[in-house]
Parts: C-alpha cells; sequence; structure tokens
C-alpha cells in the first residue's frame, strides 16, 4: 500500500537521474529561457512523473488521461498547428516565392537520418519518426512518432524540442564550418517591393490544401490545419478566432502538450541505450539540415549572376523565427551594414511548410 513515505523509500537511482533530467530542462527553460514555453512543462511533467506512485500517471493519472485524449488521439500537434498558422504571416515567401527551395533543401537530414537510423537497427517506422526530428518542428515530430513508434514518443519529443531551443548554439558552427568570410558578406537586393494582394492571401492556404490533398491525401491533417489558422489570419472577417487561436488555443495547448510529453519521460522507458541513440541521431538531423540549406545555396551560387548569401539556406529549417533571427544577427556581424531579415523570414517560412510537407511525404511513403 501507498502510505507516508512511499516515493521516497521506493525511489530508484534511475528515477533520480531523470527527476534531475527535469529539473535541469526547468533551469534551461526559466535561466537560459530556452523554449521556456515547451521546456518548463516538459521538465515538470518528467519530474511528477518519476516519483513512485505517482497519481499523476497511472489508469486514473490526469497525465495519462492527457496521453490518451491528446497525444493518441493526435488532437494536440493539430491544435497546435491551427495556432501556428494563424501566428505566420506568408507575404515574405509569396514576395520571393524561390525561397520555397531552400526550405525543400533543408530537410536533407530527414532522410539522411532516416538511413542511419535503419543502420543502427531501427525498423522503418523508428527511423522515420527518428528522421522526423529534422524538421525542427516539434509538433510533426509528435506527430509522425505517434502513427509509427509510440513507445519512442518520450525521448523523440524532447529531442526535437530540446534541439530547436538550442537552435542558436547548433546553427552558427555548422554556416561558419561551410561557408568563408566573403560568402558570409555577400549582400542581396531587397527583392521585389510589390504588394501582395488580399486575394493572393487569401487564396494561398486554400490552394496549397487542395494541391496537397491531391498529390498526398494522409497529410491533409497536418497542412490542413496549418493552413485553416493562416486562413483564419488572412481573411480579416474572423479577427476573434484569429487572436483565439494565436493566443488562447496556441497556450493552453502547448501547456497540456508540453507537460504530457514529459509524463512520457519515465525512467524504464527512457534511460535506455535507444535513447541516447535518438537524441545523437536528432543533433546529427538538425546539423544535416543545417548544412544541406546552405550547401544548396552554394550550389546555387555557381549559376547565379546575382548571388545569394549562403547562410540563407540555413533558414530552411522549420525553426521559426530563431532561424532567420541567427543568420541576420551573423550578417550583421560580418558587415554591420548587410541585412538579411526579409530573406531569411521567407526562407524560415518556407522551411514551416517544407517541414510538414516532409512530414506527410513519410506518412505516406513509409508503409
Amino acid at each position: 500500500m501507498e502510505g507516508l513515505f512511499y516515493g521516497l523509500l521506493e525511489m530508484s537511482w534511475q528515477q533520480v537521474v531523470m527527476i534531475i533530467v527535469g529539473l535541469l530542462l526547468v533551469y534551461l527553460a526559466i535561466e537560459k529561457e530556452y523554449e521556456p514555453v515547451l521546456l518548463l512543462p516538459i521538465g515538470f511533467g518528467a519530474i511528477i512523473s518519476n516519483i513512485p506512485g505517482s497519481s499523476a500517471v497511472g489508469p486514473h493519472g490526469f497525465l495519462t488521461i492527457l496521453y490518451n485524449a491528446g497525444i493518441i488521439s493526435e488532437l494536440f500537434p493539430l491544435l497546435i498547428f491551427i495556432g501556428v498558422g494563424a501566428m505566420i504571416d506568408f507575404g515574405p515567401l509569396l514576395e520571393q516565392p524561390e525561397m520555397l527551395f531552400f526550405g525543400a533543401a533543408a530537410q536533407l537530414g530527414i532522410f539522411l537520418t532516416m538511413a542511419m537510423a535503419v543502420l543502427a537497427g531501427f525498423d522503418l517506422k523508428e527511423a522515420a519518426s527518428i528522421g522526423i526530428i529534422g524538421a525542427a518542428d516539434g509538433p510533426t515530430s509528435i506527430y509522425v512518432a505517434t502513427r509509427f513508434a509510440r513507445h519512442l514518443l518520450g525521448p523523440i519529443s524532447v529531442a526535437a524540442y530540446s534541439y530547436m531551443s538550442l537552435v542558436p548554439i547548433i546553427q552558427p558552427p555548422v554556416i561558419r564550418a561551410l561557408t568563408t568570410p566573403e560568402e558570409r558578406r555577400i549582400r542581396m537586393s531587397a527583392g521585389t517591393t510589390r504588394k501582395i494582394s488580399k486575394t493572393t492571401r487569401i487564396l494561398f492556404p486554400i490552394v496549397i490544401t487542395i494541391l496537397a490533398g491531391l498529390v498526398a491525401p494522409i497529410s491533409l491533417a497536418l497542412v490542413g490545419c496549418l493552413m485553416f489558422g493562416n486562413l483564419l489570419r488572412e481573411s480579416g472577417v474572423v479577427e476573434r478566432l484569429s487572436k483565439s487561436a494565436q493566443n488562447e488555443l496556441a497556450n493552453l495547448v502547448s501547456l497540456l502538450l508540453g507537460i504530457t510529453i514529459g509524463s512520457t519521460m519515465i525512467a524504464a522507458d527512457f534511460l535506455t541505450y535507444s535513447t541516447l541513440l535518438i537524441i545523437g541521431m536528432g543533433l546529427l538531423a538538425f546539423t544535416f539540415d543545417t548544412a544541406g540549406g546552405v550547401i544548396f545555396a552554394k550550389a546555387l551560387n555557381l549559376f547565379l549572376r546575382n548571388k545569394v548569401n549562403p547562410m540563407i539556406g540555413a533558414c530552411g529549417i522549420s525553426a521559426f523565427p530563431m532561424s532567420a533571427r541567427i543568420v541576420n544577427k551573423m550578417a550583421l556581424e560580418e558587415d554591420p551594414g548587410n541585412f538579411l531579415l526579409m530573406q531569411a523570414v521567407g526562407a524560415n517560412v518556407a522551411g514551416q511548410i517544407a517541414s510538414v510537407i516532409a512530414g506527410a511525404m513519410i506518412l505516406a511513403l513509409v508503409k
């Protein structure tokens, strides 16, 4: 029977380790402000789930109920996408549609990491779930892992969100290693100044949803929720719904998603060799994605008269808008008069779409 001090008397060293991991995530969220909206609830969820006899988990535990209702049902990730879509302004991408290519190129790490995971002994569905960490898109990672590898959901989710928060640390060394100071100082024109019409902004999410559905119907849940959120924003007739999606919905679901993901970090399942492999391959996926975008931009420059700054390629990952800010900051450090924010944001928005499409492709192709 679970009585007084049961948690203390039954505590194992593995559970102590996981509680320390939870405390570390809380520290990073509060002290370093690394993705606090997610790392704080994830860390706290890990703490309360690893105390022996915790009433937060188990058949009647509220975190287990939330897990079944929101994660297993795939509801939480999809609701997050509605909020994300309502937050995104696709204007910079519509002004510079060529940035879509950088978004596509920066998904290289997904497929390279999938191959590595298969070679490491994971089956194809597990490898696909691990590879999607490279999309730098937490909800997409959760959605694919829920479909293909629920038993790996904890480490995959933690890796995805942790590395998203560490993008300012991961990306700059990779970018500097692949570019010269002269390349980092390349200036780009501000691009077109044409105004994107309201009709175009409204049609964009509708057309993207229809095209994605015709090519891969399985993608409609992911793409449809993202584009529905954006349609709320751009329609101009449901401002209250748009603001609710951006604020109340996104905040509430982020809170519930984070603490529920934290509850999956149970010591017996998390402290394994496969978890360490997943964490390591997740880092490689982020690195490969950044490298893929930069290398694509450098290759493109071989054929262009007006060169692009290859750092723009690194913005093709889905970590919006962190990656765009990082590249703009690096450009200003090399040349105080070199402003790349608009181009970087365009590529970053393209990465948001590309990551969702990449997730949908994996769901469609991996049987």
